[in-house]
């Protein structure tokens, strides 16, 4: 059995995570008894749920434990089986978490996926046909809903779920503004993703100022928003939507180094009779084939082509997610270990 190397979470931040946060260390893999699988990873997944999960305080998820393998999601391939339906070669996705092989009980329910690299990259199980790809399409389809004709706005529109948000929504005939850093990004959005407009954050650095981009890139308001980010971003938008908006909201990454940000005027729900609603994509399991079936044939399509992040080695997984934290990524982050 091979020599895994695995990233574990060795201690809790102070303030903002650093690479000190992380231990690199090598094992022996342990021999598969009956009903287990050995999968090699070729991709790791990177995704900013983590770096609160690296806090000890109450969360929608346990705190990642300490001194164990950090915990994430997997593609790669059956390398060993004694499980009779996986057999060597077969293509997976799984939980398998910052290590170069895993050990899994594939009786358990959930805990393998065979998948098809035929027609779809084994990266997008991982991306855009993978949690961050159903997490755009249950915030768009269940929560903003969208009507035909109705103007729709996303942060971070460049990253893994704002990449699967902007086609989808197209398909649902919405016009479609993007938020993102820097031109580069706001470029991608509109020239690759089908963006109408994409507002570049960093040239507005206040909600004073953002909101009023905003109100040039949707002169008719904004119907249903999808929040990743909070802070200034969410003060800006909620001040351009119009009545019975509807927010999906699914992560408050400004705010995940530091203190709560706080909403400068929660008084615009009232005012707006705004929907509001967070939501946690893994407590909606029983949408995920219908997502993935849609996600699956736009990205065979060719309507669906996400731009992806790679780095390479397990050594690069913490830097990966703290520049992933700091938007230094373009699409899905990955780790490519094969």
């Amino acid at each position: 059995m091979p020599i895994n190397r695995q990233q574990l979470l060795d201690n809790r931040p102070k303030g903002e995570a650093s690479l000190d946060n992380f231990k690199l260390i090598s094992v022996q893999t342990p021999s598969l008894a009956d009903g287990q699988v050995l999968v090699r990873h070729h991709f790791l997944s990177i995704d900013p749920y983590m770096r609160g999960r690296m806090n000890d305080g109450k969360s929608y998820a346990t705190p990642q434990p300490l001194g164990q393998v950090m915990q994430g999601g997997t593609a790669g391939e059956v390398v060993e089986s004694r499980h009779p339906e996986y057999a060597r070669g077969d293509k997976v996705v799984g939980s398998g978490g910052w290590q170069e092989y895993s050990v899994v009980d594939a009786s358990q329910a959930g805990a393998l996926t065979k998948v098809s690299n035929a027609e779809i990259p084994l990266s997008y199980y991982l991306g855009a046909v993978g949690m961050p790809g159903v997490t755009a399409w249950y915030g768009l389809t269940q929560i903003i809903a969208p009507k035909p004709g109705e103007t729709l706005a996303i942060s971070a529109a460049s990253g893994a779920v704002g990449s699967a948000f902007g086609v989808l929504a197209k398909e649902h005939g919405c016009r479609v503004v993007g938020i993102a850093g820097g031109p580069t990004k706001c470029e991608y959005a509109m020239n690759e993703l089908g963006y109408d407009l994409c507002v570049d954050y960093k040239r507005y650095p206040d909600a004073t100022s953002m909101s009023a981009a905003l109100k040039q890139a949707c002169p008719e308001g904004i119907d249903g928003y999808f929040e990743s980010v909070g802070g200034y971003i969410l003060d800006a938008v909620l001040l351009r939507t119009n009545t019975f908006a509807r927010v999906a909201l699914c992560g408050l990454i400004a705010g995940y180094d530091g203190p709560p940000l706080p909403l400068a005027n929660p008084g615009l729900i009232l005012t707006n009779r705004l929907k509001v609603q967070g939501f946690i994509v893994s407590d909606h399991m029983e949408l995920w084939p219908r997502a993935l079936a849609e996600l699956s044939a736009l990205a065979a399509s060719g309507k669906l082509r996400p731009r992806e992040s790679i780095v390479h080695g397990i050594e690069a997984a913490p830097a990966a997610l703290l520049g992933l934290l700091n938007g230094r990524n373009l699409g899905k982050q990955l780790v490519q270990l094969v």
